[in-house]
């Protein structure tokens, strides 16, 4: 879908380069995670991608075309949720939802949507009186109107219950097995886990570490499996290597003989992996 060659930018006031020769790519129907701390250049990679910003160096091809070729029929393929919601609050969220599908050839059915996301029975009620839930989901059907090929999220579950988010998440899943395909920007590595099929870590204005979830983990976890079982009137807790498991006496006498608790692979989280190739915690 995308194919970006040594990307750099630099706003006009800065010293530094923001991004400093990215080069990755985002092949069609995957969902691709930007991760990062802030202020390391995610959202200016987006702004690019969505054609906001245009002055910088190097090469973006979007289908194999130079993406600066595109003229604005490039806004009818792409659906963008920006983190920050924008909403006209004095008008209704029927109202705001079709301003926008003005601004498309094509449009879904959005009161299916809204009946989804459980903001069809306040369609008439106006944005001011929303809740930051009910704007952030708002956002999600108004990214999702023009039925884009190419998904832009930042931060689309933040600020929503666990509920809502798990319909939010549900939706991009099935947009994904449609053939869509989504460049995905947050802080909340539950949900790279569950919605990534790959990820690159951006750090310093330059990509750290690219690849599935599941291979960063392995990549950077231990090979140990830690079981937690009763003995007697307490519960121990042992480790071992899970190349020689199978042939661990130790380890099989306990799954024989004990009461089992927990058993789980030490393979490292996404949070740990953010913060070692990155150097910043994920709450900050």
């Amino acid at each position: 879908m995308y194919q970006i060659n040594n990307l750099s930018f630099k706003y006009p006031k800065n010293k530094e380069k923001t991004i400093k020769g990215i080069s990755f790519e985002i092949k069609e129907g995957e969902i691709f995670g930007l991760l990062g701390p802030s202020g390391v250049g995610k959202s200016t990679t987006q702004k690019i991608l969505t054609k906001l910003l245009d002055n910088y160096e190097g090469e973006i091809l979007y289908k194999g075309k130079d993406l600066k070729s595109y003229d604005k029929s490039y806004y009818e393929e792409i659906g963008v949720g920006f983190e920050m919601p924008v909403h006209f609050s004095k008008l209704t969220a029927e109202e705001n939802i079709n301003f926008f599908k003005k601004l498309y050839k094509s449009t879904i059915d959005t009161d299916k949507l809204l009946k989804r996301v459980g903001l069809y029975e306040h369609r008439d009620k106006k944005v001011a009186e929303f809740s930051k839930g009910m704007k952030v989901r708002l956002n999600f059907v108004r990214a999702m109107l023009n039925n884009p090929k190419m998904l832009f999220l930042d931060e689309p579950t933040n600020g929503l219950d666990p509920h809502n988010a798990r319909i939010i998440k549900e939706i991009i899943k099935e947009y994904r097995e449609k053939g869509g395909t989504a460049l995905l920007t947050t802080h909340l590595m539950n949900d790279v886990d569950e919605l990534c099929d790959r990820i690159a870590f951006m750090a310093n204005g330059q990509i750290a570490e690219i690849d599935s979830p599941k291979n960063l983990k392995l990549k950077y976890g231990e090979r140990k499996v830690e079981i937690e079982y009763r003995d007697g009137e307490g519960v121990k807790k042992e480790s071992f290597n899970l190349d020689t498991l199978k042939d661990d006496e130790s380890f099989i006498n306990i799954i024989k003989t004990k009461e089992i608790l927990t058993i789980h692979s030490k393979e490292m989280t996404l949070d740990d992996i953010f913060i070692k190739v990155t150097g910043v915690s994920t709450h900050e």
